[in-house]
């Protein structure tokens, strides 16, 4: 009898690549446990909306890390990786073999390479960060962090008002420029060559048709529905970066018709589909590509 190889499969790639039916197919193949590393999938209210696997997809095999968060919490890459600890330490004691899969970079490179240990932002502290960058605009706001934390000003995109917001944040809690604790990394949870790990790049003209059915599917099963429950809550704004989120709830305000919706949903999906493959292909360099879920079931099965 062959050997099952329960070595940790890691999936990675662009929305509406078919990494969550590439990895149901692996888990049937042989006793395995998959575990979610999408940032958007973590939050029970968006089951349609973040095309999370349906619960007859679940039911084919197990599933973690999916839906677990209230769309009223905030989530991050540090608590995944928590969370993923314990998920791959139950995987082992119970003989499962892990299959990670997902389209947020972060929570692969967190658990491949390591995860700066940086203290949460308080409410009060985003907010003292937000009042000081609309005051002193974003390049006054750039120069004080370049005074505060030199080290920090000097690593990073200081164009990018959110990055700037991120060190000024991180120096106000912890004491410490932001590029000390990344210098203090602990070592990763799984490194890449204990894993076998496989990243998704197919052709964008198939990647945008495939986004295009793929929001008319989430509009037949109830998308809009998800969205008008949203408006009640109200979710949390990582919860309201799912795409298609504001799209749809500015429908159901009369602000502007379905059409119009579903076009601009898409073309951000589209979007923020391109800017996953360019993260993964200049960020995880080292894992094997595929141009489709069939090549990669080839290279993993």
């Amino acid at each position: 009898m062959a050997r099952i190889d329960l070595r940790p499969v890691l999936i990675a790639g662009p929305t509406a690549s078919g990494k969550s039916g590439l990895a149901l197919r692996l888990a049937e193949g042989a006793p395995s446990v998959v575990i979610n590393a999408d940032a958007l999938q973590v939050y029970d209210g968006w089951r349609v909306l973040t095309a999370r696997p349906s619960p007859e997809e679940e039911a084919r095999a197990p599933h973690r890390l999916y839906g677990h968060v209230p769309v009223k919490e905030s989530h991050s890459a540090g608590r995944w990786l928590r969370e993923a600890a314990e998920e791959l330490a139950a995987a082992r004691a119970a003989g499962l073999r892990p299959i990670v899969v997902g389209g947020t970079g972060l929570y692969f490179t967190a658990l491949t390479q390591g995860l700066a240990e940086i203290p949460e932002t308080p409410p009060e502290v985003r907010a003292a960060a937000e009042a000081r960058l609309a005051e002193l605009g974003p390049q006054g706001f750039a120069a004080e962090l370049a005074r505060l934390d030199p080290a920090t000003h000097a690593r990073i995109d200081a164009r990018n008002p959110r990055r700037v917001m991120r060190a000024w944040e991180a120096f106000q809690v912890a004491g410490r420029p932001l590029a000390e604790l990344q210098d203090a990394t602990p070592p990763p949870l799984l490194p890449l060559a204990q894993a076998r790990a496989v990243r998704l790049m197919p052709a964008r003209e198939t990647l945008y048709a495939a986004i295009e059915a793929r929001f008319d599917q989430m509009l037949a099963e109830g998308a809009l529905e998800e969205a008008r429950a949203a408006l009640d809550w109200p979710p949390a704004p990582g919860a309201m970066k799912a795409i298609g989120a504001a799209e749809l709830t500015a429908h159901l305000r009369g602000e502007i018709p379905l059409a119009e919706a579903r076009e601009a949903a898409v073309q951000a999906t589209r979007r923020y589909a391109r800017r996953q493959l360019t993260w993964m292909r200049n960020r995880l360099p080292d894992w094997p590509a595929a141009a489709t879920p069939q090549e990669a079931l080839e290279r993993l099965a």
